[in-house]
């Protein structure tokens, strides 16, 4: 196991394969592995719990937007 994968491992896609349900899931697994580290920079006090939350915040956003741009959950 190199670094890379020991620092963001990646669990497998078990849903309906499709080309934007995959890079979603890809998505929602960097949001997760991202908002755990925040968490714990800031209770190791490293991070204020405002620049966690704005940080927390942000990422969110940049997943709905991904949402959206893949066109996962619309009916179309």
């Amino acid at each position: 196991m190199d670094r890379s994968e020991f620092l963001y491992p990646c669990s497998r896609y078990r849903g309906e394969v499709k080309p934007e349900r995959l890079v979603f899931n890809a998505n929602l697994q960097e949001f997760a592995q991202r908002v755990g580290y925040i968490a714990n920079l800031e209770m190791a006090g490293k991070l204020s719990p405002e620049d966690a939350y704005e940080q927390i915040e942000g990422l969110w956003q940049q997943l709905q937007r991904s949402k959206q741009g893949l066109g996962i959950g619309t009916s179309a």
